[in-house]
């Protein structure tokens, strides 16, 4: 008897709890219903976590890919946007999204259980970039042969360098470090920087980085790296990273992904972000509502 009244207790208890939390104004709610204020730091804000100086990703002018989706989402939403910024390195997910100081990690590779991945908004892949007229452009696998004695760029520990080992590239590569504090150092920066100079023949980097280092310097020409048949697969899917138990918040940011795919890719070719649908053929302008 006793425990039975706990239960009716407790049941009132939450009913009355689920009543008033219902009729507060200042909640938001997600497009399908569901409830998120036992999810969000501020329901009223899109609370985005960012490095402050990781471009073409993010930085603290919002000048990053990553900023104008935020821009694009919180639009969507009806929200205002803010950022807590924190180094993209080891325990940023730790002290960013899972310290609840901010809801979401606006770019994530799917599979990484650091997070719950929302739906992918993109697929690319690492791209091989070279100076245009060099004698690269057409090279578009790591196993090729006219590759063999140049001097590669590689970001150590990456993907790509397992492939350029299989392919016996690494002793004439120079690695740049993959750990670093985004807001003193530069790999990809580096990289294209010497490469510019004549310091290196190639670089091999992540496609968003390759596609927007080469834009703005003008004169490189990138390759996707979609015909590796050895090694691992270069191809990733991405999307963006909340906790594991906002649900509604993953299934809110789901739908605007869905809704709006066409702007989302807009953003992305603007930024020269290699993109690829589900068959790894790039897509373009033209193609630019296709999801991935």
């Amino acid at each position: 008897m006793e425990a039975g009244r706990h239960r009716r207790w407790l049941f009132s208890l939450c009913l009355m709890v689920a009543s008033c939390a219902i009729g507060d104004v200042a909640r938001a709610q997600t497009t399908d219903g569901g409830d998120l204020s036992f999810e969000l730091v501020d329901p009223k804000v899109l609370r985005v976590c960012a490095d402050p100086r990781n471009l073409p990703f993010s930085n603290e002018k919002g000048e990053g890919i990553e900023n104008k989706l935020a821009e694009l989402f919180a639009e969507k939403l009806g929200k205002k946007l803010d950022y807590v910024y924190f180094p993209q390195a080891t325990g940023f997910v730790r002290m960013t999204l899972g310290a609840h100081r901010c809801d979401v990690i606006m770019g994530f590779p799917q599979g990484d259980d650091l997070v719950q991945g929302t739906n992918p908004y993109y697929r690319t892949t690492y791209a091989l970039v070279a100076k245009a007229g060099g004698g690269l452009e057409e090279v578009d696998t790591l196993e090729d042969s006219r590759l063999k004695g140049k001097h590669i760029g590689i970001i150590a520990g990456t993907p790509p360098a397992t492939n350029m080992a299989i392919a016996g590239l690494m002793s004439d590569a120079k690695p740049y470090p993959l750990m670093i504090d985004t807001r003193y150092d530069n790999s990809a920066q580096a990289m294209i920087d010497d490469l510019t100079a004549g310091k290196i023949d190639a670089g091999v980097l992540w496609g968003p980085m390759a596609g927007y280092y080469a834009k703005k310097a003008g004169s490189l020409h990138v390759t996707p790296l979609v015909k590796e048949t050895t090694g691992p697969k270069l191809v990733y899917r991405i999307g963006m990273g909340v906790r594991a138990a906002d649900q509604n918040w993953k299934r809110q940011l789901n739908k605007l992904i869905q809704e709006n795919q066409g702007e989302i890719n807009k953003i992305l070719l603007d930024f020269g972000v290699p993109l690829l649908d589900e068959n790894d053929r790039p897509l373009g302008a033209e193609t630019a509502k296709k999801a991935p």
